[in-house]
């Protein structure tokens, strides 16, 4: 019978019955397993933020590398306009009446026109699109309402000055003429218009 006596109390207490003396060691046991625990938390929480900050940096590597040109390619802007100014000025049919010396000049400022805008587009600068003559006021901005001449209100009429893109932001914007909604059929103007 003590036998059996024996072996209950073994089987109860791992350490033979009196668990007393170990209590303490217990305790340390689960505060070591607790504090594990919690360093493994903040590791995985630190290679986290470690991962966050490296993606980031990447992403404001390429970017600079991406828009470095900005400022450079904004006062270029200006090139351009003068050079499609120019061409403007003279139309193709006094292009064509013109001087041959007149029109060598033209032929230059047209292939200069060209290579600038070329040149350009090979840093990422490119033309807004107005080709689809929808107005889109995060790429276009309307300097006047004027009369559609058969348009669908709130169109594209005409470009007044080209806009310009880097990569996907906006460098500056197309400005544009809208057709402004005609007369209602009553002979009135609509007033939201």
């Amino acid at each position: 019978m003590t036998d059996e006596k024996t072996e209950n109390q073994q089987t109860q207490a791992p350490f033979g019955g009196d668990d007393a003396p170990f209590a303490a060691e217990f305790a340390a046991l689960e505060a070591l397993k607790n504090e594990v625990e919690s360093l493994k938390d903040q590791r995985l929480r630190a290679l986290a933020e470690v991962e966050n900050v490296r993606r980031r940096a990447e992403k404001e590597k390429a970017d600079a590398s991406q828009y470095a040109v900005t400022k450079f390619a904004r006062d270029m802007l200006g090139i351009a306009d003068n050079f499609s100014r120019a061409l403007a000025a003279c139309p193709a049919e006094k292009r064509d009446a013109a001087d041959p010396q007149i029109k060598a000049v033209l032929d230059g400022v047209e292939a200069t026109d060209r290579q600038l805008i070329s040149t350009l587009e090979r840093y990422g600068v490119k033309l807004v699109d107005t080709s689809d003559g929808r107005f889109d006021p995060n790429l276009h901005q309307a300097i006047a309402e004027v009369p559609g001449n058969g348009k669908p209100a709130g169109t594209i009429v005409d470009v007044v000055q080209t806009g310009f893109m880097i990569g996907d932001r906006l460098l500056r914007p197309a400005m544009v003429t809208v057709a402004r909604k005609e007369a209602s059929a009553e002979g009135g103007v609509d007033a939201r218009a």
